[in-house]
């Protein structure tokens, strides 16, 4: 059994996907959020879609850093994780402007104070705020904050994102097909639209992060941030510090703020890519959980999908893996491991797509390709060798 699977967490979701598998999948069944017919408006020509989502266990690794530097800067990140993996999601079935966010927040009151919550609810409008000059408007409807300190061990950041748009503008991943290339969109560097570098791991596979990357410091003084029952053999078994310096690209970091780097999200270079290619992207995966695996789960038929020139990971994931020992199968079912967004599309149309994430300051590159299969396959393919799914 995998150290993720031994801290009762599935990559994969297969409990999840199992409890909800008899619900209506709504009228696009492959895309990637679940989309209906307008019943707010009621106009045919018109869909809704909702979706939910949060910064995860990201959130403990901000309270450990906050607690150990004092430094509350970082609960704006767990604001941006929390809106990046609602906004970015809906991005992949088209969306990109227009949407009404609620924020949900549990907390453990005696662990989680007031100047916690304010740079939370504070940080989720200022992003909001930033998002507005790229053209995608967010508005902010309040939400629920609640302390729930028999529930929660120190603080849930979630938030749902909604949106009304034109049913003829919808990616609905039905036209992904055989002779379809991938460009993939990283998940690192520093994009013209960020302040600082980002080490691309997104929210998630942040259990493993922490407690694979973390040492026993942690667990024993803060033993609020991890389940009890788990075996000591799994719990901060890592050397690292979060305060411990590191170089990156010739700049000093320390490894929390690469770990607690905020979910880059895609949105300027999304609009702008559907703005120009609407008719020729087939398709928009978010490679979040499950990482580059997650592509399987919304391909409209039996296709065989091939990535073998995928990035080089980052040194976050490097780190990771070297302190986790995990093999590279779980490193690419659990990380995005350098892409967290891939536009499938046609080749003559590939460059242009490359062009526009580049203008953005962010790497792309043609990583895969689509072919024709009895069933559903996916192989990773680079240095580590061939990996089929």
């Amino acid at each position: 059994m995998s150290l993720y699977a031994q801290r009762g967490v599935s990559a994969q979701k297969e409990e999840v996907h199992a409890a909800t598998k008899h619900l209506n999948q709504g009228l696009f069944p492959h895309a990637f959020c679940k989309i209906y017919e307008d019943t707010l408006g009621g106009d045919k020509d018109w869909v809704n879609i909702m979706h939910a989502d949060g910064a995860g266990t990201k959130s403990i690794l901000a309270y450990l850093y906050w607690k150990e530097t004092g430094d509350t800067s970082v609960w704006k990140g767990i604001a941006q994780d929390a809106v990046v993996m609602n906004l970015d999601d809906l991005l992949c079935v088209g969306v990109y402007d227009n949407f009404l966010f609620s924020s949900t927040i549990d907390r453990n009151k005696k662990h989680i104070p007031g100047e916690v919550l304010e740079a939370v609810i504070n940080g989720t409008q200022e992003i909001f705020d930033w998002l507005k000059q790229f053209g995608v408007n967010i508005h902010f409807l309040g939400g629920e904050t609640a302390d729930v300190g028999d529930v929660v061990r120190t603080i849930a950041v979630n938030g749902t994102l909604a949106a009304r748009w034109k049913k003829d503008r919808i990616i609905s991943n039905e036209k992904i097909q055989a002779g379809d290339v991938i460009v993939g969109l990283a998940s690192f560097g520093k994009a013209t639209y960020e302040q600082e570098y980002n080490s691309g791991i997104g929210s998630n596979g942040l259990t493993s992060a922490r407690h694979d990357v973390l040492n026993k410091w942690y667990a024993q003084n803060y033993p609020n941030t991890y389940e009890p029952s788990l075996d000591e053999n799994v719990v901060c078994i890592g050397k690292h510090r979060l305060t411990d310096i590191i170089e990156v690209d010739g700049t000093s970091t320390n490894i929390g703020k690469l770990i607690l780097s905020a979910t880059r999200t895609y949105a300027p270079v999304v609009k702008n890519i559907l703005d120009k290619h609407f008719e020729d992207v087939h398709g928009l995966i978010h490679c979040s959980g499950g990482g580059q695996t997650k592509c399987m789960k919304y391909l409209p038929k039996p296709l065989r999908i091939i990535k073998d020139n995928l990035f080089e990971p980052p040194v976050i994931f490097n780190i990771i893996q070297e302190a986790s020992k995990a093999d590279y199968k779980e490193m690419y079912q659990v990380f995005n491991m350098g892409h967290r967004l891939e536009v499938f599309t046609n080749e003559a149309t590939a460059q242009s797509i490359i062009d526009i994430a580049t203008s953005f300051g962010i790497d792309a590159k043609i990583v895969g390709r689509v072919e024709e299969a009895a069933e559903k396959e996916l192989i990773l393919q680079g240095g580590f060798g061939k990996l089929r799914f």
